[in-house]
């Protein structure tokens, strides 16, 4: 009994650059390679999964991307499985941005999920419209006329000439609608000026400080769910069997969590002993 005592007491008293040390070493690992802890999707993940899912194929989607690099790692995630699920679908994916530092965030994107993964033809299969400035005037534009708002798509060819922009001339030409949204403009101005007048159906990704805002959208039915901040993400990775980076910052977060508390125990209980003990002398 003395033995472990001690060596509690000698675990209350370790440098606090060694707990740094392991912290960081268990954040690091899951972020290297994905452990894939249990996940389990919220309601609101799901109801977004389901409405892709039920999608007939070849459906003409709407992706939106309207965030920066600061929210890289909570709407990046979202957007790359939201692509894989249509593309897997094979639905037709056109993509806007509401944001100009979205217009890299969508790139980077379509080149690894679209291009590295799975090997679409773009202008047959997906079309990238790159950014327009304007917010909701945009979004607007898009809803009454797309062809008058983007004549040309990112690579400067005209959209006419885009065999997927064939019959695609307004808004309400699209079946679905996915935001990938950091603020404004972005889900509050598609809900309010685009899926709400014309009744396309839509969904969005969020980050985690903007759930509360688009909630009431989701429980009044004008959204087909929301995928929130980055746990959201991992839920829905882990719906399309697929980990991510998501997967991987949840799984650090766990166990990072669980070495703090398990210090916290160490620590508690190493006061506890050296009390007990000084009572005695």
């Amino acid at each position: 009994m003395k033995g472990l005592q001690d060596f509690i007491l000698k675990l209350g008293q370790i440098d606090r650059r060694w707990i740094f040390l392991a912290i960081a070493v268990v954040v690091f690992i899951p972020i290297l390679n994905p452990i894939g802890m249990p996940i389990r999707a919220t309601d609101t993940t799901k109801v977004v999964f389901d409405a892709i899912e039920d999608l007939p194929a070849n459906s003409k989607v709407l992706v939106s991307v309207e965030y920066s690099p600061s929210t890289k790692p909570e709407n990046h995630p979202m957007t790359i499985s939201i692509l894989r699920h249509l593309f897997k679908n094979d639905h037709k994916v056109f993509v806007t941005c509401l944001w100009p530092d979205g217009q890299f965030m969508a790139q980077e994107a379509l080149e690894e999920v679209a291009v590295g993964e799975f090997n679409k033809i773009y202008g047959e299969d997906y079309v990238f419209l790159g950014f327009r400035p304007g917010n909701e005037a945009v979004v607007k534009g898009i809803v009454s006329n797309i062809r008058k708002l983007y004549t040309v798509d990112v690579h400067q060819t005209k959209v006419d000439e885009i065999p997927l922009m064939k019959d695609v001339n307004k808004f309400s030409d699209f079946d679905f609608l996915f935001s990938s949204s950091a603020g404004f403009p972005g889900t509050i101005e598609w809900v309010q000026y685009a899926a709400d007048p014309t009744g396309v159906p839509m969904s969005s990704g969020v980050t985690s400080i903007q759930v509360n805002e688009v909630m009431p959208y989701v429980q009044s039915g004008q959204m087909k769910g929301v995928l929130a901040g980055m746990p959201g993400a991992a839920e829905y990775e882990a719906l399309i069997g697929q980990k991510g980076f998501a997967t991987s910052g949840m799984d650090a977060q766990s166990i990072a969590h669980l070495v703090i508390v398990l210090f916290i125990i160490l620590g508690n209980l190493a006061f506890f002993v050296e009390r007990q003990r000084s009572k005695k002398y």
